[in-house]
């Protein structure tokens, strides 16, 4: 890859056009993104969390997997070292989310680069690199359509679902909370490579169900992850 691979690219094909490319990707992620965040902001305030903190939290955070144990850990004392724990744990994925789109940055200025990754959620990266690895070429508006969009979506469902509370029923009994976890698989299929892959995603789901059924609770989320990502570096290690 030359150097000049990440600047010139984002600029390929204008902005805008991209842009709204971008938006109309993201269409079927945001309808899975809504019962996902009316769900969370539902168990948010029953945790006891204040209307207007939930769409705080899941702007500033952004990250649905971390704010989900947040809100499950959710008690009076507030056991605030051990949600900052959890959420870092369960956050560090996007240390190597953000080092697998950085050789298509690298000639952003740093500060605009974090700005950047700021919209960075699962769904906005893996639609990102699939799209620039199968193009050859980083889009800056694909990217910002696509993270916007989903951005503002996750930020309003929380607040609805805040808002809402016990108006909207218990959204689990129609299965809803599958939504999110069933695009998300859908994105990683069409990032499959070979068999090697589903590996660490193995491992984590092993990892995850065993410290869940030892210690109910949080702990099986970041357990998998951080059981999940080891996997991934020895594979990578041994290939390399």
């Amino acid at each position: 890859m030359s150097d000049t691979v990440a600047p010139r690219s984002a600029l390929d094909g204008g902005f805008w056009p991209e842009f709204l490319r971008g938006m109309r990707t993201s269409i079927p992620v945001m309808i899975g993104f809504i019962p996902f965040g009316l769900l969370l902001g539902r168990q948010a305030v029953q945790q006891g969390v204040s209307v207007f903190s939930v769409p705080l939290m899941t702007g500033l955070n952004y990250g649905g997997g971390s704010e989900f144990a947040a809100v499950n850990l959710w008690a009076n004392p507030l056991p605030v070292a051990l949600i900052i724990g959890v959420t870092l744990l369960i956050n560090c994925r996007h240390v190597l989310m953000g080092a697998a789109l950085a050789p298509w940055l690298k000639e952003v200025p740093r500060r605009k680069a974090l700005l950047w990754l700021f919209l960075m959620c699962d769904e906005t990266w893996a639609l990102s690199l699939s799209d620039t690895q199968k193009r050859q070429k980083f889009s800056a508006g694909y990217y910002f359509g696509l993270g916007w969009c989903l951005y503002a979506t996750w930020l309003l469902s929380t607040f609805l679902g805040a808002y809402l509370g016990a108006k909207i029923g218990d959204l689990t009994r129609y299965g809803f909370d599958m939504a999110f976890p069933a695009v998300f698989l859908v994105i990683l299929r069409g990032m499959w490579k070979d068999h090697r892959m589903s590996i660490p995603w193995i491992v984590s789901l092993l990892v995850g169900v065993v410290v869940y059924r030892l210690y109910p609770g949080a702990w099986c989320v970041p357990a998998g992850t951080v059981a999940g990502a080891l996997t991934a570096a020895c594979i990578v290690r041994r290939v390399g």
